[in-house]
Parts: structure tokens; sequence; C-alpha cells
């Protein structure tokens, strides 16, 4: 996911105020953002935390000092924001919990029949933190140096959260076939 010299140039274009070059320079790194962040956070909630990061790409752009890492420094912005977005969730869901009968609580419904990749990142077998990791290595087409840069995590782990990752995909297709 290297940065184009397009990119490149739109950043230097909007660093030194640019609208238009800013404008473009967000457009078009938006679709891959939301690809991202809708397989950490879902689809519904992408939206809301596409639109916070890019507000964020947007402020601290001028303190951007490589225009080629772009790319990777938006996807980090991106990953920060959908792991906050998650944790207000999970003290959220907490204080659901902790207000309501756990027993009035349903059931969620199993995800319909999709491909089984995407079937996995969308459900709560695999953490954030592994979903991350496969969104970027397999998604994005990440080598895992990268993934591990922008998550700002060792490469190590970086390679036990893909394994963990994969293991989760394999056992779900185990079940599935036992079906």
């Amino acid at each position: 996911m290297p940065t184009s010299i397009e990119d490149a140039q739109r950043v230097v274009r909007a660093q030194g105020g640019d609208r238009q070059a800013l404008e473009t320079l967000l457009r078009s790194v938006q679709p891959r953002l939301y690809r991202y962040v809708s397989r950490l956070v879902g689809g519904d909630d992408a939206p809301d935390v596409v639109q916070e990061t890019l507000i964020a790409i947007a402020r601290k752009l001028a303190w951007l000092v490589d225009p080629a890492l772009f790319h990777p420094w938006a996807f980090r912005i991106a990953s920060r924001a959908a792991f906050r977005h998650l944790h207000r969730e999970i003290r959220h869901r907490r204080q659901a919990v902790d207000d309501a009968d756990v027993e009035a609580i349903a059931a969620p419904e199993p995800p319909p029949p999709e491909d089984l990749l995407r079937e996995l990142l969308d459900s709560d077998e695999v953490s954030p933190a592994s979903r991350a990791v496969l969104v970027l290595h397999f998604q994005e087409e990440l080598p895992l140096a990268d993934v591990a840069a922008i998550l700002e995590i060792p490469l190590g782990t970086a390679k036990s959260r893909l394994a963990y990752g994969l293991k989760a995909l394999r056992r779900h297709l185990a079940e599935r076939r036992s079906m």
C-alpha cells in the first residue's frame, strides 16, 4: 500500500494550504479506510469512525513529515479511531448488561451464509486486534511488517495475531463441515 506519487504531491500541496488537494486526498483514501474500519467496527458504525478518521487526518496532516508515508499513517489513525470506538462500545455494553436482566437478552442470529473469511471477520470469533491484522494483511495485501508498523505493535505480535485468526478460521471451517 505505498502512497502514490500523486497522493504524495497532494499531501505536500494540502500541507501548503491547498484545500482542493486536501479534499481530493481524503476522497482517494476514504474507500480503503471504510473497507478496513467496517471490518473492525461493523458496517453500522463505520461511517462515523471513518468521518472521525478523515477529520483527524485533515487536522494533523501538517505534522506528517514524509508524504510518502501518508497511507500507512492514515491507516494508523483509522486503527486508533476504530479501537477507541470499540472500547467505548464495550463500556456501553457492560453498562447495559449491568442494567438489564441477562436472561431477557435474546441470542444473536447466526450470520447469513456468505464468503467464509467475510463471515469470520464479521463474527466475534476473532478479536478486533486479530481482525485488524487479518484485514490489513489479506484484504489490503500488506506485508506483516507494514501491518505491525500501522498498528504500532511488534512484528511477533502481528504474527501471533495472524496465527490466532487463521486458527479461528480453521476451527470455523471444521464446524461448518460438521453441520
